[in-house]
């Protein structure tokens, strides 16, 4: 507090210094949990394959506001995978749940092994924009195959970055699928 007089009259100020949370402080901390999670996953994975005695090098990485677990490398990944990426699925599961149990927290980490997870991305992106296309030529909405949440996401990701479309989930797992319609 500072007191001025001038001409005999006291004025009183008082200044306060708002202090903001340092924004960057909590990205870093979010960031270094990730990583955390990543490495923890890792770890669970390697013991994994050395059980199964399966060739393969992890990769860790953090994308947005997940960690990314790759394995790729082994000649034997693709049993990881399974029919349709259902072994991969339950393997993610189970390395959440890993990672859950040393961290106390529900982990968000994406799995991925032998690229085929990514390729089902790209795959995924491809089926949305053309199915986009189809209902911009045709005006009729179409309706996709029955799909997981991750597979919906990419295909109403897709479908979102093409003007006069729209897209919705129908259904009730698991056979929940896509409709695109016009916009």
């Amino acid at each position: 507090m500072t007191l001025e007089t001038e001409g005999g009259d006291a004025t009183a100020s008082a200044s306060a210094t708002v202090v903001e949370p340092d924004v960057a402080d909590s990205a870093s901390d979010a960031e270094e949990a990730l990583i955390e999670e990543g490495e923890i996953a890792g770890d669970y994975l390697e013991q994994l394959l050395d059980v199964l005695d399966f060739d393969g090098d992890i990769d860790l990485d953090v994308e947005g506001d997940r960690a990314v677990v790759s394995i790729d490398g082994g000649k034997d990944l693709s049993k990881l995978v399974g029919h349709s990426g259902e072994v991969l699925d339950a393997l993610q599961e189970l390395t959440r749940l890993a990672v859950q149990q040393a961290t106390g927290v529900r982990s968000r980490l994406m799995l991925d092994v032998a690229g085929w997870r990514a390729k089902r991305r790209a795959d995924l992106s491809a089926l949305g924009a053309a199915a986009a296309q189809r209902v911009l030529q045709t005006g009729s909405p179409e309706e996709l195959a029955p799909m997981t949440p991750f597979e919906r996401k990419i295909v109403h990701d897709a479908v979102a970055a093409i003007d006069g479309v729209a897209s919705e989930s129908e259904g009730v797992e698991p056979n929940r699928r896509v409709v695109v319609i016009p916009d």
